[in-house]
Parts: C-alpha cells; sequence; structure tokens
C-alpha cells in the first residue's frame, strides 16, 4: 500500500482541485523533459529522413516515443486527479493528444498505402504537429494560470512558448534541410545514402521534385505570417518586454546547436530562420511602442524580404521572392490587426493568458 502522503497522487479528483506550488513544480517539470525529449527526437527524425530512407524502430523515432510516453502519462494523470489543472487547459491538453495519437496510425496508413512520404507538409504529418501545438496550449494556460508569479513561471514560461513556436514552423524543415541537399547533389556531393538516393532517382523528372516537392513560396509565407503572429501572440500574454526577442534568440540558438552536431554525427545539415531574431526585435518594439498594424507590417515585411536580398549571396536558405511580398503583407496586416483586436475583446478575454 502506498504511504499517505502518495494517496492524494492516485486518487480520484475534478480539475482544479487544490495543488500547492511545490507540486506544480515537479509535474509541469516533468512536462518539459517530456517536451524535450518529443523536441529532441522530432529534430533528429527530420535530419534522418534527409539521409536514410528506412525509418522503421529510428532512434529518434524511439527518443520521440518515449517523450509521448511521458505526456500521455501526464494527460492522464491530471485527467484522474485533477492536480495542476483547470476544466479549460486540461481539454485542450486532451484534445491534443488525442489528436497527435489518432495521427500515428493514420500516418502509418498513410506509408503503407503510399510508401515513402518525405514532405513534412503532408495530411498526416499536420495531425502530429496540430496535435502537439494544441496540447502545448493547454499546457501555458495551465503553467500560467496556477503558477504563482516568480522567476521561475517566467523564465520557463519563456521556453514553453519557444516550443510552441519550434512546434508551429517545424514543417519549415522540409525547405531548410531540402535546399542544402539539393545544393549538395547537383554539386555531385550527396548527404543521402545510396538507397534514398536510388529511390530519388527512381521517381525521375528534376530531383528538386523529390527534394522539395512544396512550392518555394510556402517557406516565406508561413515563416513571417505564423511566426511573426505567434511572437506577438506571445509578447502580448506575457507582457514582458522582450518576449518575443527571447524566443527568437533561444529558438535560433537550439537550431544552431542542432546544425553542428548533425553535422559532427555524419547528417546532412540544414539552413535555419535566423532572421527571425530581428522579427523578434521588431515586434516587441512595435508592442512596446504602440505601432499601428499597417506600419508594423511594413517593418517586418521591409526586414524580412530585405535582409534575405542582402544577405542570400552569403547565406544559402530559402528563396524570399519578392512577388510574395504583397500578398504575405496583407495577410500578416490582418492577423496583426485581428490579434491586437482580441487583446481587449470582451468576447474572447477568458481564453487570455493572464498576464
Amino acid at each position: 500500500m502506498l504511504p499517505q502522503r502518495w494517496q492524494r497522487y492516485v486518487s480520484p479528483g475534478v480539475p482544479g482541485r487544490q495543488t500547492t506550488q511545490r507540486e506544480l513544480r515537479t509535474i509541469y517539470s516533468t512536462w518539459l523533459f517530456a517536451l524535450v525529449l518529443k523536441l529532441l527526437g522530432s529534430s533528429w527524425d527530420v535530419a534522418w529522413h534527409f539521409r536514410f530512407l528506412r525509418d522503421d524502430l529510428a532512434p529518434p523515432h524511439n527518443i520521440n516515443t518515449a517523450g509521448t510516453i511521458f505526456v500521455v502519462a501526464l494527460v492522464l494523470f491530471h485527467t484522474w486527479t485533477g492536480l495542476g489543472v483547470d476544466r479549460r487547459s486540461l481539454r485542450w491538453m486532451q484534445a491534443g493528444i488525442g489528436t497527435f495519437l489518432i495521427a500515428i496510425p493514420l500516418d502509418l496508413i498513410n506509408h503503407r498505402l503510399f510508401g515513402l512520404d518525405i514532405t513534412a507538409w503532408s495530411p498526416t504529418h499536420m495531425l502530429l504537429y496540430i496535435g502537439t501545438g494544441i496540447m502545448l496550449v493547454g499546457v501555458l494556460m495551465a503553467w500560467y494560470t496556477h503558477l504563482e508569479p516568480s522567476a521561475f513561471r517566467s523564465g520557463w514560461g519563456i521556453v514553453l512558448w519557444t516550443l510552441l513556436l519550434e512546434d508551429i514552423i517545424f514543417p519549415l524543415s522540409q525547405h531548410e534541410y531540402g535546399v542544402l541537399s539539393l545544393l549538395a547533389l547537383r554539386n555531385g556531393m550527396p548527404t543521402a545514402d545510396s538507397e534514398l538516393l536510388a529511390v530519388a532517382a527512381a521517381s525521375g523528372g528534376d530531383p528538386t521534385r523529390f527534394v522539395l516537392p512544396v512550392p518555394m513560396w510556402v517557406y516565406p509565407a508561413w515563416l513571417v505570417i505564423v511566426g511573426t503572429l505567434l511572437l506577438l501572440v506571445a509578447r502580448l500574454s506575457t507582457g514582458w518586454r522582450w518576449t518575443a526577442t527571447a524566443m527568437a534568440v533561444g529558438y535560433v540558438g537550439y537550431r544552431l546547436i542542432v546544425f553542428h552536431v548533425m553535422q559532427a554525427a555524419g547528417f546532412p545539415p540544414s539552413a535555419f530562420p535566423i532572421l527571425l531574431i530581428g522579427a523578434g526585435v521588431l515586434v516587441d518594439l512595435a508592442v512596446q511602442w504602440n505601432w499601428r498594424p499597417w506600419i508594423a507590417t511594413l517593418a517586418v515585411i521591409g526586414f524580412y524580404y530585405g535582409a534575405a536580398w542582402l544577405t542570400k549571396s552569403v547565406i544559402t536558405m530559402p528563396d524570399f521572392a519578392l512577388a510574395t511580398a504583397p500578398l504575405v503583407g496583407a495577410c500578416l496586416w490582418l492577423g496583426w490587426a485581428g490579434v491586437r483586436w482580441a487583446e481587449h475583446s470582451p468576447v474572447i478575454a477568458r481564453w487570455r493568458l493572464p498576464a
């Protein structure tokens, strides 16, 4: 029989059950550990797919699976005990992990029916990212609702926001690995193994269609619109003046470490969105100085496309075609205006995170 002090951790309860700050820190430190395992597994997995064809029981999948097992156990713990969550945050966690678990067998079926699926943008892969994102929103809600204001809550809260940022822009790794893998292939120094190269050759036609099956305009559109708006939401939610900058620096710094580790291990290199740091600074300044949406949009669009044009002869990265700027700018302006409206709207005020 469990000691008396452990009984509450296995006894049933409803969401909102009283939880001490020490218990909350332990629970959500475990969440961070599980999410980091998933992050490491997914980062290695994309490099693995650009080098090897086979992936059954591959090491990166095993690491990701270990993180997923921890996450499932945590959601079950919250559901059974009611500790560390409220009803709203628990529903988001349950919906997220449910979507993720549904996506796994669908993805296996997709591979059995259609073979190799190299794109990060396939419907079943997108379900994995969407499920993880929904789950992270629930974790963030619980984090800021139940933990008392402190350096611990603020610091690790930024880490959670950065993990959500990584999840949202993870599909762009298709382009970031693809441009360098395609360049190596055309230079006669391919970074993939012979089995994967044989499949690419058998696909016929231009290898670009195999390595980069997603149009290039998707990269700037997704990075500029979705990445910038998430930085804006995080900045407005936390209230700390350098939230977006810290998230961008943390994410790019992590990608830089992954770049060197993967190269040292013999895996293909990738580009990474270093321009995100400048966008983060602009988001923080725009909120701090209360720029109008159209001014903020012009600043972000001008920075992204201008910096991409200036550095394209020095850094190999996905193309920021100038022709995409007007439509990307229009979408960003609408999104920015919508987020600022939602910030003060009583209709959705109850969904906002506590400052």
